[in-house]
């Protein structure tokens, strides 16, 4: 039984993974930044007993770190984490470097790093140093995206937060080797979340489909399909890697 913190893990890639590690008989800290109500429904959702709820801003230095502890705490050790919390595109956030005022372009910047990169960052480095002090090896999983390596237009910071993500993941892979610890990272397309519905019902979902060959978007449960393997006993040969995920649709 493996112990696992997933961060933004109160909807979508993040429920999913969660709900994926229970099934296996894993215990799981679920994570959330702002949605207590949606981060129980994740937890009532878990297989098994023994799974926890904490909550916290990860852009905030200190708030990462009492969610590092809280987790410990509650689970007694971790042998998993799963970087998926980000501040994810939206409308309200779009900042085209051709049509946005500089204090949008400021507030983007500031929140996608923050949280992005800098959180996972920050998370990825105290859970690291208690692996190691544990000295039982580990998994480490980062969510990346496709737009890290197609570029997003609309939301050029959140394409080069995810770069910048999986860029450190490589960095962790090579110095947590020695210490048994594997670190990978995935890189989504459209995935059918919550979060994507509107755009997937209304006149671009047709278009969004069309991107890849299989005509359809990918679903969280095959995002939690792939970061359960990376976190397995046998796919530590791929530490390192960034695995892409997105159904043909973009090639690098």
């Amino acid at each position: 039984m493996a112990h696992a913190l997933i961060t933004g893990s109160s909807r979508g890639i993040g429920r999913a993974v969660a709900q994926a590690f229970a099934r296996r008989g894993d215990r799981v800290v679920v994570h959330f930044g702002r949605d207590r109500a949606a981060a129980e429904e994740t937890l009532a959702s878990l297989e098994g007993s023994g799974h926890a709820l904490v909550g916290g801003d990860l852009g905030d230095p200190a708030e990462a770190q009492r969610v590092v502890e809280e987790a410990v705490a509650a689970l007694g050790s971790l042998d998993i984490l799963v970087n998926n919390a980000a501040v994810a595109p939206s409308a309200a956030n779009e900042h085209r470097v051709d049509s946005t005022s500089y204090a949008e372009w400021q507030a983007a910047w500031s929140a996608m790093v923050s949280v992005n990169l800098l959180g996972a960052s920050n998370v990825t480095m105290l859970v690291a140093q208690h692996m190691i002090e544990r000295g039982s090896g580990g998994a480490i999983v980062n969510v990346g995206s496709r737009g890290a390596f197609r570029g997003e237009a609309d939301h050029p910071a959140y394409a080069a937060t995810k770069a910048g993500l999986q860029a450190f993941g490589q960095s962790m892979a090579l110095v947590l080797a020695p210490h048994g610890i594997s670190v990978t990272s995935v890189a989504p397309g459209m995935i059918a979340t919550e979060r994507q519905s509107a755009k997937l019902d209304g006149e671009q979902g047709d278009s969004i489909r069309g991107q890849s060959p299989f005509g359809r978007v990918g679903t969280p449960e095959e995002v939690a399909d792939a970061v359960a393997y990376l976190t397995s006993p046998g796919a530590v040969w791929a530490s390192g890697t960034v695995l892409d995920l997105n159904g043909a649709s973009y090639f690098r």
